[in-house]
This record gives C-alpha cells, sequence and structure tokens, in this order.
C-alpha cells in the first residue's frame, strides 16, 4: 500500500494547487467517518480491487485506503453477495500486530453496478521491496539482527492465519504486500481471498516479475498453508540478499533462487530458507514450526514474557516506572547468580543492564517487534461472524447500505468526576473521565441544571461514551451517585441549589 507519486509542478503555487486538488474529499462512508480523497495509492497487486485512494479516518485523524470492487453485472453479485459478506465479515475480525488492519466495510448498490467499499490501515513507510531496493542501492548487506526480526514477524502474522478457524490463506505473499515502518514493524497486507468470488483472484500470477513468489502446485487444486510458506522462504532469501537475479530474463528462475540460497554464509540460514522451499507440499514446516527454528532465537523466553505481562498490565502502574525503579538499585548489586558444583559461578548484577536498552526492548515489545506467539502452544483462533443488520435497523444514510455493527468490547479500567457551581449557583459543570483498557481513554462534559434528573442525566452521558454494555451501568450508577452527593454538599454549604 504504497503512495504512488503524481507529478509535480514547478513552484510553490503549483504545489499548493496540487494539495488543495489532492485533498478534495470524493465521497463519504454512510456513517461520515471515512472521507475519499482524489489521490490514488499502490495496493500491491491485490487481486480484485480496481481501485484504492487515500482517505481520512475523521474520527482518529489518520489517513486510510479506500479500497473499491466493482460488480458490474448486479446479477452475479447477488448471487454471492452473502458469500462476500461472509468473507469480509470475517476479514474484520483479524487483529494482529503485523497484520495491516482491515476497519471496515460496505456496500453501495446503484442501478448499474454494485461495489463492495472496504477500508484499511494506510502504510506510509512503503514496502518490504523498495526498501531492499533502496539497501542495494546503497552499497548496503542485510543486518541479521533485522532480518531475524522481521522473519518472526511475518511468521507470527502467518501463523496467527494459518490457526484461525476457520483457516485464513493469504495466497498473495510477495516484498510487495509486506510493509515496514520506520520503527521497525513488520506487516504483511492484502488479505483479501476473493478467488471464486470475483473472477480475478489468479490474475496476478501473470504477472512475471513475482511469479517466483508462488509455490508450484499454486491453483492446482485446494490450497493450503504450504504455499504461505513457500512465498515466506522467498521472501526471507530476499531480505537475506536483497535481491534475487533475474539475470536478464523476465522471470527469476528456479536456478538463480537455488544460487542465492547458497550463497547464504550462515548455515542455519540455509537450511531455514532451504526447508520453506521444498517442492513436495507436504515436506514444508509450519509457521508455527518455523518460529521454533534455532536461527530465530533472539530473545530469551522468559525476557519476552516478562515484557508482554509489564506491557499488557501498564495501565496498572505509575509512569516512567522502569526508569525511576532501576534509579534506586545499587548498580553493583547482584540481581541474580547461577553456581556451578565443578567451576566458577556466574553473577548478573544490576550495571550489567542498561536502562536505555530496557526502554527501547519494551518499546519494541509494545509496538508489536517481539510477538508471543512463537512461544505459545498452537491453538485455533476462531474469527467470529459480525452480525448483520436487519431490515428495521437500518436508517436512512447518505449510501442506501449502512455498516455492519461492532459489539463494544473495551473496558472501562478506571473513573473520575469532577462537579462545580458557577459562583451564582444557577448550573453546575460536570466532567467525567473514562480510563479505558486500550489507552484510548474517554472524557465527557456538559453543563447542568438544578432541575435536571441525576438519573437521566447519567443516563444521557454514557450513551455518548462509547463503552460496552456492562459497563453502561456501572458508569451510570457512578455518575448518577456523584451528582447527588455534589446537590447535597452545594445544599449544605448554603448555595441555592
Amino acid at each position: 500500500m504504497t503512495m504512488s507519486v503524481p507529478e509535480r509542478k514547478s513552484g510553490s503555487e503549483g504545489k499548493e494547487e496540487e494539495s488543495e486538488d489532492e485533498s478534495e474529499i470524493l465521497e463519504e462512508s454512510p456513517c461520515g467517518r471515512w472521507q475519499k480523497r482524489k489521490e490514488q495509492v499502490s495496493q500491491g497487486n491485490v487481486p480484485g480491487v480496481e481501485s484504492a485512494s487515500l482517505a481520512m479516518d475523521t474520527e482518529e485523524g489518520v489517513e486510510v485506503v479506500w479500497n473499491e470492487v466493482l460488480f458490474s453485472d448486479k446479477k452475479v453479485f447477488k448471487a454471492q453477495e452473502d458469500k462476500i459478506k461472509e468473507m469480509f465479515e470475517n476479514l474484520m475480525q483479524v487483529e494482529h500486530p503485523n497484520i495491516v488492519k482491515f476497519h471496515k466495510y460496505w456496500l453501495d448498490m446503484k442501478e448499474s453496478q454494485a461495489r463492495v467499499i472496504f477500508i484499511t490501515e494506510y502504510m506510509s513507510s512503503g514496502s518490504l521491496k523498495q526498501f531492499l531496493k533502496k539497501t542495494k542501492k546503497n552499497h548496503k548487506t542485510m543486518n541479521v539482527k533485522a532480518w531475524k526480526r522481521w522473519c518472526t514477524q511475518i511468521l507470527s502474522a502467518l501463523s496467527y492465519l494459518h490457526s484461525c478457524d476457520p483457516p485464513i490463506i493469504h495466497g498473495n505473499l510477495t516484498c510487495d504486500t509486506i510493509f515496514i515502518q520506520h520503527n521497525g514493524l513488520i506487516k504483511i497486507g492484502s488479505v483479501f481471498p476473493d478467488a471464486g468470488v470475483h473472477g480475478k483472484g489468479r490474475q496476478h500470477r501473470d504477472e512475471q516479475r513475482n511469479q517466483h513468489f508462488f509455490a508450484p502446485e499454486y491453483g492446482a487444486g485446494e490450497d493450503d498453508y504450504a504455499i504461505d510458506i513457500f512465498s515466506f522462504g522467498i521472501c526471507a532469501l530476499e531480505m537475506a540478499v536483497l535481491e534475487i537475479q533475474a539475470n536478464g530474463d523476465s522471470a527469476v528462475s528456479k536456478e538463480a533462487i537455488i544460487s542465492a540460497g547458497q550463497s547464504l554464509e550462515d548455515p542455519l540460514m540455509r537450511e531455514f530458507t532451504q526447508s520453506c522451499l521444498r517442492h513436495d507440499a507436504k515436506l514444508r514446516p509450519t509457521a508455527h514450526d518455523l518460529l521454533f527454528h534455532r536461527v530465530l532465537f533472539e530473545v530469551h523466553s522468559l525476557k519476552l514474557l516478562a515484557a508482554h505481562c509489564l506491557i499488557n498490565n501498564q495501565y496498572l502502574l505509575p509512569e516512567n516506572c522502569v526508569e525511576e525503579r532501576t534509579k534506586s538499585f545499587d548498580p553493583n548489586a547482584v540481581m541474580a547468580e547461577i553456581k556451578h558444583e565443578d567451576r566458577q559461578g556466574v553473577q548478573l548484577k544490576y550495571s550489567h543492564v542498561s536502562p536505555l536498552e530496557l526502554d527501547k526492548f519494551l518499546e519494541d515489545v509494545k509496538n508489536g517487534i517481539y510477538p508471543l506467539m512463537n512461544f505459545a502452544s498452537s491453538r485455533p483462533h476462531p474469527v467470529p461472524r459480525a452480525l448483520s443488520l436487519s431490515q428495521e435497523q437500518v436508517e436512512t444514510v447518505k449510501t442506501p447500505t449502512p455498516e455492519p455493527q461492532e459489539t463494544e468490547t473495551r473496558k472501562v479500567v478506571q473513573m473520575y468526576c469532577n462537579l462545580e457551581s458557577n459562583g451564582e449557583g444557577t448550573k453546575t459543570h460536570l466532567s467525567l473521565f473514562l480510563k479505558m483498557d486500550d489507552k484510548l481513554h474517554r472524557q465527557l462534559s456538559c453543563d447542568i441544571l438544578p432541575t435536571d434528573s441525576s438519573k437521566d442525566l447519567a443516563s444521557e452521558l454514557v450513551h455518548y461514551a462509547f463503552i460496552s454494555e456492562e459497563d453502561s451501568e456501572k458508569v451510570a450508577g457512578f455518575l448518577e451517585d456523584a451528582i447527588s452527593r455534589h446537590r447535597v454538599r452545594a445544599l449544605a454549604s448554603g448555595s441555592t441549589q
């Protein structure tokens, strides 16, 4: 999902005109949250997608990608509408730090044609292919640590997809559909299994440039996880050597792939990639098995488990707790010791641990660079189906088909309420702060009059708080009690309230 670079006009005036032209809003989603712009973006050969434009998420204030799949024959669309809905509803549930986020989708029915519109995360830093080209151009080699981290993240995403129930096969994994962010986080995109839905699911095979990413058995029968493992093996090999030379041919040959693999100096890296590229699909390892390969183990499992535990419960800890805690330790104090009967033991002191490196490691864990997937047992991840709206629930909005509803699952961790009366005592200003477990906190405020009902006020505020039904009653009760106690104190102090 890399941004295309349009031709620029010379001079500041031309740039301003172009900027205004590209930021023009062409269309809005039914809810008004997503706004489509003129600027086109490259989707990395997503099969079936006719156009992909830059869009704005007005709620979060970030750029996203507005994708469109067109159906010129409405009869064909109607015949497969249920299948299309089921596919997109399943994709809506895919949640992993190393997979490009699939935000929303909706259907737009017109007289002449039908459209499926879906919103995905925008990866502004470009594709892995672009990064590898720049690295090679600057006469640099791939950092082995970065290679290990990237392989781990890609495999973590594939392991997640393959262990879903039902399993999700990516089917289009290339260096063009893997994206890298400035913080080192890798995300795979284009999880769009539309084969048989739109009739264009295999078109990307025709592009010679990426043909070597696809397994020999690809498309011959019922594809399974092995085709993704083969594609990953080619990606891992390209990451290691920066580019597999086509030697003037239109496509990369088998000989070129074998030669690139043999050029790897590390025997573990060589064995790792070769195991993914076995001709017999049954002999290829699973993504989960590959995560346990010796070449990928970089961080001790206990350290990683501790880091994930700290990050997951960070809302319970004060800010900068790690920094403050490390300051209180004596650098010469022994924090751990390993004793041996036949030789000298090993002592680990606090001075051996750099607070800056520890902070950087925790930040990387928080960003998803060190996923926990490879230390967990293999287990299915059920993909729940989102409920479609009934006809009675459909509201009249900007386009005829509303977006599917989502059930709020975020939890309220803490609640704060502040009430201040004005000098005359004619009204009170209420501020409510809700601390959420996903760190996207809620803050609401309003003015209340002495005649307003405490219960009605609490219910109305909770309605706008975007919280789960389970938390709604708890917050409403907290608000009602706070308003009532404030009024009692105001009366006791002689206020007109």
